[in-house]
């Protein structure tokens, strides 16, 4: 195979996991694997199963997040959400969806998240939350964040999607916080093949995502775990068809099994070996951490200085050696674009090259990308 900037890492186990589903429960919807599911992340995170609601995307566990947010507000006018503009389209789109404004900010060119002094100069009577987005799985001076909105009365979202199995200071990224949402789609940290799930610290929070996400017919999530089903349901506010099925959280059962022995260890060795190869090539800098996080890479972006960019990028396609970029900002998008200027935000868009990053990938690989990288730029 040739190689691949991002893949699903699966095999037997999970080929099995999902045909016991189909051939000895016989269930594919939302039921008793599910809930085993939500027992074993929350039991990984140090939370109550109750905090976790598992979904079919990490998209929809935004929407729940954000939605439940703006229904517990209240704001003069039509509420907002400040977001760092450097992420995935996914963010902005979860926000518009739940009738919020996304207020695109400003990023921290040495990191890729959010500058908490550019949000604050764009808070409004109508804010509601922020959306911290752990950008390359780097949860950068999180507390600040949640000082940041207790002082300002707003809630957090936390987009976590490239945070499973990361630490703050010690704390895994999902044990701690207001509302948290992670992706289980096929090339994250764990694979569902797709999903995702909502982790939710306050009560009210995580009955109205669970609820909502099966179109907000009350309580249904906890009749489907026990094998029943609601034929005299009550349904108050708007919901959607977001739950997870017995095929995804089978799968995410066994990738879950897998994270800390294989997973985990093989995407920090590989970003180290990034990081060896690297640091001394004139024209990359490496996006900055803070040592006392553990860092579980899902992507590995670099900055290309002094305009290379297009430069590497084209090189190493001519040797079938694939990168990304992530991402090109939401105000920069037609759906998004207030006709706003984000200055850091569009300088490092024009630097960030994403390498290769997954546990299928070898250390000759990653050599081969880095002296790719290196030949370019000593041109």
């Amino acid at each position: 195979m040739s190689m691949r900037l991002s893949r699903s890492i699966v095999g037997e186990a999970e080929a099995r996991a999902v045909s016991r589903v189909l051939l000895e429960d016989g269930y594919l919807g939302m039921g008793n694997e599910v809930r085993l599911f939500e027992e074993e992340v929350a039991q990984y995170l140090g939370v109550r199963p109750d905090q976790v609601i598992t979904v079919n995307t990490g998209t929809a566990a935004l929407h729940l997040a954000v939605d439940a947010a703006a229904a517990m507000s209240r704001v003069p006018g039509k509420p907002e959400v400040l977001v760092p503009s450097l992420t995935f389209v996914a963010s902005f789109q979860a926000i518009t969806a739940a009738g919020c404004v996304p207020v695109a900010c400003d990023v921290l060119a040495e990191t890729g998240t959010l500058d908490l002094a550019d949000a604050e100069k764009r808070l409004t009577s109508n804010t509601i939350a922020v959306m911290f987005v752990d950008y390359a799985s780097n949860p950068w001076h999180l507390d600040e964040v949640y000082d940041f909105a207790r002082r300002k009365g707003l809630r957090v979202v936390e987009d976590a999607a490239h945070a499973f199995g990361c630490k703050h200071h010690g704390r895994k990224i999902g044990s701690f916080g207001d509302m948290v949402c992670f992706s289980f789609d096929g090339i994250k940290n764990i694979t569902c093949g797709e999903g995702g799930c909502l982790v939710a610290f306050d009560a009210e929070a995580a009955r109205l995502a669970s609820d909502a996400r099966l179109l907000s017919v009350e309580d249904d999530a906890q009749k489907r775990f026990a094998g029943a089903r609601s034929w005299d349901p009550d349904v108050k506010r708007q919901g959607w068809r977001y739950h997870m099925s017995n095929l995804m959280a089978a799968i995410g059962r066994v990738q879950l099994s897998r994270l800390e022995a294989e997973f985990i260890p093989a995407r920090r060795a590989l970003a180290a070996r990034y990081s060896e190869k690297l640091a001394s090539v004139p024209g990359v800098a490496l996006l900055r951490t803070d040592p006392q996080d553990f860092i579980v890479p899902h992507i590995m972006p670099v900055r290309i200085l002094h305009g290379r960019k297009d430069e590497v990028k084209d090189a190493l396609a001519a040797k079938n050696l694939p990168t990304g970029v992530h991402y090109k900002p939401n105000h920069l998008l037609s759906c998004f674009s207030t006709g706003q200027s984000l200055p850091v935000t569009e300088e490092l868009y024009a630097e960030l090259v994403t390498l290769p990053m997954h546990p299928g990938l070898t250390t000759e690989d990653v050599d081969a990308v880095c002296e790719g990288v290196a030949q370019v730029l000593a041109r």
